[in-house]
């Protein structure tokens, strides 16, 4: 069942990249202090006769997120007639909506945001389409009764990628004897309110309520990082014995990982003794499916930027992109092909 993943595209962008991923780090560096302004002085210097464009990005939180902000990096800074201007906006719905602000009082030409949150763009929003600047959302969608507030959106397709992981999981039990097994799952959430908690949470739900055999037994966030990942997993396996923690679904490979050290910590097997499934499928991640820790991670794309610069570059030209872009294959690892695909990865 699904769309294993191909060799190429990961290691071409590694290897054509590779500078530009650990120049990522250094421009989180630059915009770490403050109040997420810093180092635009240089950028507005250089903006004439450029076609500015300022992204307003979640943060840095995860190899999944240094990847998509290296996308980015490559697509604008590749092309010399953009000014592309990043903020990092550490995980704070306020940095980012003050980010925001600032990009319309630069008066830049386009303005692109990973939002923190879904909920509090309208305001901003039409402050920006009064100023005449489009706005393109990515990553994570915003929730707006009007969407003429924004150009377009580019992302991942959260909903769908929680359904390849419930299909696969319902595949996985009837290949191990356990479809017709009393099935108990903890639910490890994202960022609560963020679009990937809210579409694979969905999603999630929707499999578990199409198999009466599962039984939903925890569900609360992890927040997408790996130390609440370690620290929720770690109170559910005091409140629990291993017996009847059957599944853990977590909703990005770094909650998994925190939840893998929990359970090594007390004797328990990841991917053994508890079946594992992650969402993100960066290197790391695949590379413990291959190692049996996680038994199936689902991929979600990260390499928006092309796109969105794509977006912008059809925006120049007066045409119209097309309203929502979903950036999904279809592509999970398991052990039946992650150790052919570790050096693919991001």
């Amino acid at each position: 069942m699904g769309v294993y993943g191909r060799k190429g595209p990961w290691i071409r962008f590694a290897e054509k990249h590779l500078l530009v991923c650990l120049s990522v780090l250094c421009v989180f560096a630059l915009f770490s202090c403050g109040n997420g302004n810093g180092g635009l002085e240089e950028s507005e210097e250089r903006g004439d006769g450029l076609i500015v464009v300022g992204y307003a990005q979640v943060g840095a939180e995860s190899a999944w997120r240094l990847a998509n902000t290296a996308s980015f990096i490559s697509a604008f800074e590749s092309d010399p007639r953009y000014d592309f201007r990043l903020v990092d906006s550490h995980n704070d719905p306020a940095r980012q909506q003050a980010a925001v602000y600032d990009f319309i009082a630069q008066e830049v030409d386009y303005i692109i945001i990973a939002p923190v949150e879904e909920d509090g763009w309208y305001e901003i929003l039409s402050e920006a389409r009064d100023a005449g600047i489009p706005v393109i959302i990515t990553d994570r969608m915003i929730a707006v009764s009007d969407e003429s507030l924004y150009v377009c959106w580019v992302g991942a397709g959260f909903l769908m990628e929680s359904l390849v992981a419930m299909d696969w999981l319902n595949d996985h039990l009837a290949a191990t004897g356990r479809a017709d097994s009393p099935i108990n799952l903890f639910h490890m959430q994202g960022s609560m309110g963020s679009s990937a908690q809210i579409g694979r949470t969905s999603g999630i739900n929707s499999g578990i309520s199409g198999n009466s055999n599962l039984n939903l037994k925890e569900q609360q966030s992890g927040d997408f990082t790996l130390e609440k990942g370690k620290e929720l997993m770690a109170d559910w396996l005091q409140k629990y014995p291993v017996s009847e923690i059957d599944v853990l679904v977590a909703e990005n490979d770094d909650m998994a990982f925190g939840a893998i050290r929990a359970m090594q910590e007390v004797g328990i097997k990841p991917g053994e003794d508890i079946i594992i499934i992650s969402f993100d499928a960066g290197r790391n991640a695949v590379q413990a499916v291959a190692d049996g820790l996680i038994n199936c991670s689902v991929e979600c794309n990260p390499l928006h930027g092309p796109r969105v610069k794509e977006v912008v570059d059809l925006l120049e030209t007066g045409e119209t992109p097309i309203k929502t872009q979903i950036v999904h294959d279809g592509k999970y690892f398991d052990i039946h092909n992650a150790a052919a695909e570790v050096e693919n990865r991001f």
